[in-house]
């Protein structure tokens, strides 16, 4: 009874587990998300992420410096990823961040998470 109990856990485990893992390790294609960035976050965040884009002046407060250490550290991929996808405001950061989730695909948006982290994150 006890082996049965416990192969039946496991199992339960395992396909519970299963789809937290995959969305877990999921990770996105950086070649992909740098026209991703260029075409839907340059404009704010600016060529070098800096937060120094074409239309950062017009903002307040400021698009995020990808290049900030500091600030980057604490933003985890679960973070990114939500504001991108629901804008800044749904974690705690400028509502001038707009949603995305009506404009880009859960690939695009792992993506360009993907390129910023490689590229702008050092």
């Amino acid at each position: 009874m006890f082996c049965k109990n416990f192969v039946s856990a496991a199992i339960l485990a395992a396909v519970l587990i299963a789809p937290l893992s995959a969305s877990a390790d999921a990770s996105g294609n950086p070649k992909a998300g740098k026209a991703v960035y260029e075409n839907s976050c340059q404009i704010c965040h600016g060529a070098t992420g800096r937060g120094d884009g074409a239309a950062a002046a017009a903002l307040n407060p400021k698009p995020m410096n990808f290049g900030d250490k500091v600030k980057m550290a604490k933003v985890t991929e679960a973070v990114m990823i939500k504001a991108i996808t629901e804008g800044g405001a749904a974690v705690g950061a400028s509502p001038n961040m707009a949603p995305f989730k009506e404009t880009l695909s859960a690939q695009q948006i792992q993506d360009v998470a993907a390129y910023i982290r490689k590229t702008f994150v050092h």
